[in-house]
């Protein structure tokens, strides 16, 4: 009974992470008619209607709490989102996915906690190494390269959500503190959609079918499963077995977004992979 239920726990983490692998190339495709902060708009939204539904029967924070939750989810999803669809919408979703693979080794160096072992000195050189392999392919430009800048840029903001993070102690659910901050990130989207409102067209339906995967199974479906599959696993082995997600993401780049690969990139991506490995090693 044991084995069959982490099983489903290591089930349930794969299953998340195959999902979050596929939205960068799922934004990249509705980026083509959607701009990027309309889009976060779009998806931000949705998702909190879909989390207030399932978060009105736990029990609620306090105004004080909602106003600290709200502040991370202006951080962890309006900046670090406007950051990623931006670089997505310059660079390629196969950059995104080997960057984003980096973020890691930022958060550990931004949290000021890490111990800075040879090895894991090692592990963050390696990874920056692979990051400059990733970039250094810029057959699509300076645009591109401004893109990976921001991709960049999005993981000091994800490092600093989680910095935030960790000082909750407002002792709501998971789901409730996913709601009001993705509350939060929604309003701070919806202001940012504002400035691209010349742009804005009736999208396709497939474009809107889109949008409702990145919101429904990208920002809730997939932060359900994983909840579930920290119930029976370490925390340790549910973050390697995020591992998946940048190589499924390549795949997802290449079927969905038609993207191509060079070979700069897969080696990057290679020596990202194993730079955390041995930045996550104590």
């Amino acid at each position: 009974m044991i084995t069959e239920t982490r099983g489903r726990c290591v089930a349930a983490v794969l299953a998340a992470a195959l999902i979050w692998s596929s939205s960068f190339a799922v934004t990249k495709v509705a980026l083509a008619e959607i701009p990027p902060m309309t889009l976060g708009a779009l998806r931000f939204v949705l998702a909190a209607l879909v989390l207030g539904i399932a978060a009105r029967r736990s029990p609620q924070p306090s105004a004080r709490q909602r106003l600290s939750i709200g502040g991370a989810g202006l951080l962890g999803i309006t900046a670090y989102f406007a950051l990623e669809n931006a670089g997505v919408d310059l660079a390629t979703a196969s950059d995104a996915t080997l960057i984003v693979a980096a973020y890691p080794i930022i958060t550990l160096v931004l949290s000021g906690r890490a111990a800075f072992s040879p090895v894991r000195l090692v592990g963050m050189l390696v990874a920056l190494a692979g990051v400059w392999l990733v970039v250094r392919e810029h057959s699509g430009g300076g645009h591109r390269l401004w893109g990976d800048v921001l991709l960049v840029a999005g993981g000091v903001a994800w490092a600093a959500y989680n910095l935030v993070v960790r000082r909750d102690r407002s002792g709501a659910s998971p789901i409730v503190v996913t709601y009001y901050q993705t509350l939060a990130g929604a309003g701070g989207f919806v202001l940012l959609s504002l400035t691209e409102t010349g742009r804005w067209s009736v999208p396709t339906g497939g474009t809107l079918l889109r949008i409702g995967f990145l919101a429904v199974f990208c920002s809730v479906a997939a932060f359900l499963l994983y909840n579930h599959g920290l119930r029976g696993l370490e925390p340790s082995v549910a973050v390697n077995l995020l591992n998946v997600v940048p190589v499924a993401g390549l795949g997802w780049a290449v079927v969905l977004a038609g993207e191509s690969l060079a070979l700069s990139q897969l080696l990057g991506g290679a020596v990202v992979l194993a730079g955390v490995f041995l930045g996550s090693r104590k």
